[in-house]
């Protein structure tokens, strides 16, 4: 039997081109779909419109469709709009913060419920603001939907959020943040946002066209967590889809002083690809 080889899709928010280049002069839809496509993009994630499923079949690019939501009754519609959008994969920022344990896992079996009834396949997003704030909650959800299904939670995986709530060094980012290797290995969607312990969103390049002392510290901890996810699917193969999911200026995970967000996406793009290949190679 022929040994599958693993394989990288790189995926665009299109938060990160909110406003890009600037409010006034806001590229058209058209045009931030040119412009990931010319990156080296193969997918693009967002909420699901008829006008953007229109535009990425025309590129041929993949949709991963995203979903926030707390409300089961609102389940059913927010699904059939992303599986009617084209979406395969979907990322889940489910209920709020103050969502206890059971309520979550509760929410968890509901909706997956209803996406494999559709076809889709969910990960849920570890996010401040939601069930999944802390890594404790993150852990503990994983651990109810384990015992309730006898399965892994499929897991959206931003470790930047942990980072911060844990106010951790670089040094630590290893020990710390992978202490589930078995649920990083079963994840196919990862955001990789450069970060530190104080900061969700790190400057990727320093306004000369390199890259800055923050993302340099974070790289290894990229690198780290590619080789983990490799070693557990070099056999079978499979997909992993990784954002490098920059913010804006609005909304306040980039700040005014930052270098573009959008430019500062295809400079980690590539640097993401770097990693995979070196870690591939290996």
């Amino acid at each position: 039997m022929k040994q599958m080889k693993p394989v990288l899709r790189h995926v665009a928010n299109l938060w990160t081109l909110m406003h890009h280049p600037s409010r006034e002069r806001e590229w058209t839809l058209d045009e931030k779909l040119d412009a990931i496509q010319v990156a080296g993009f193969q997918c693009v994630c967002w909420s699901a419109s008829r006008e953007l499923t229109e535009g990425l079949r025309k590129r041929g690019l993949t949709f991963v469709g995203g979903m926030a939501s707390g409300d089961v009754a609102a389940f059913p519609e927010l699904l059939n709009d992303l599986r009617d959008a084209g979406a395969l994969h979907v990322n889940v920022q489910l209920g709020d913060d103050e969502m206890l344990t059971p309520e979550a896992v509760r929410l968890t079996l509901a909706l997956m419920t209803e996406a494999r009834a559709r076809g889709l396949r969910l990960a849920i997003e570890s996010h401040r603001g939601t069930c999944t704030e802390t890594p404790e909650k993150m852990y503990a959800l994983a651990e109810g939907y384990q015992l309730a299904t006898g399965e892994l939670l499929p897991i959206s995986w931003d470790f930047s959020h942990f980072a911060v709530v844990k106010h951790l060094l670089p040094a630590n980012f290893v020990e710390r943040l992978l202490v589930r290797p078995e649920l990083v290995r079963n994840a196919q969607q990862f955001h990789f946002r450069p970060f530190n312990g104080h900061h969700v969103q790190v400057p990727i390049t320093d306004g000369h066209g390199e890259l800055t002392q923050e993302v340099r510290d974070w790289l290894p901890f990229a690198e780290a967590v590619m080789r983990c996810w490799i070693n557990g699917n070099s056999e079978t193969g499979g997909e992993i889809f990784v954002c490098p999911e920059l913010g804006p200026v609005d909304g306040g995970y980039a700040l005014s002083t930052f270098p573009n967000s959008w430019e500062d996406a295809k400079v980690l793009r590539a640097e993401i690809d770097r990693l995979w290949q070196r870690a591939l190679a290996d």
